[in-house]
């Protein structure tokens, strides 16, 4: 299956794209979904919607994960940064795909085993993990990371899924 991860930016959205098969994860794709600043606010969005439809339309992922926003100390800025998250939240949704959310913290502590990770740690294992990924962006490594957090809870919970039915049957 196909996982898109995404990580929510006004100024750049990064994605990227993971297979996984059972325990076995791959490097698919990544990008950044770039915005020119000397657009207004709509047109801006508008930018957002039309790249992640594009990734969406491309790759056709079956699954997709976003990750939450911390509370910024600055209104503005985070009115902003909720206005192009629901964007990007309404695109998976419009195309019937799952959506999932996760904190920064958990997906941190996915990938590097603790949740106050620094960007370094989280590219150095990014790259450990998806080697085909090569030098990329904070942002895609960031959407990666968060596609890779998807694949690792959505099987565990299947896990206890076909626990609970097989106790079921019994």
């Amino acid at each position: 299956m196909l996982i898109l991860g995404i990580d929510p930016g006004l100024q750049k959205t990064g994605w990227g794209i993971v297979e996984s098969e059972g325990s076995r994860l791959s490097y698919v794709s990544s990008g950044l979904i770039k915005p020119l600043a000397s657009l207004d606010m709509a047109a801006r969005l508008a930018t957002l919607y039309e790249g992640l439809t594009a990734v969406i339309n491309e790759y056709k992922p079956s699954m997709a994960a976003i990750e939450e926003t911390f509370v910024n100390k600055n209104p503005a800025s985070a009115l902003k940064l909720g206005q192009a998250r629901g964007v990007l939240m309404a695109v998976p949704a419009l195309h019937g795909i799952e959506l999932a959310e996760y904190a920064a913290n958990k997906v941190k502590k996915s990938i590097v085993g603790a949740g106050h990770a620094d960007k370094n740690q989280m590219g150095m294992m990014i790259r450990t993990l998806l080697p085909a990924c090569g030098q990329i962006s904070e942002d895609e490594t960031d959407a990666l990371a968060v596609a890779i957090t998807h694949a690792h809870y959505k099987s565990h919970n299947n896990m206890i899924l076909k626990k609970a039915a097989i106790f079921d049957a019994q």
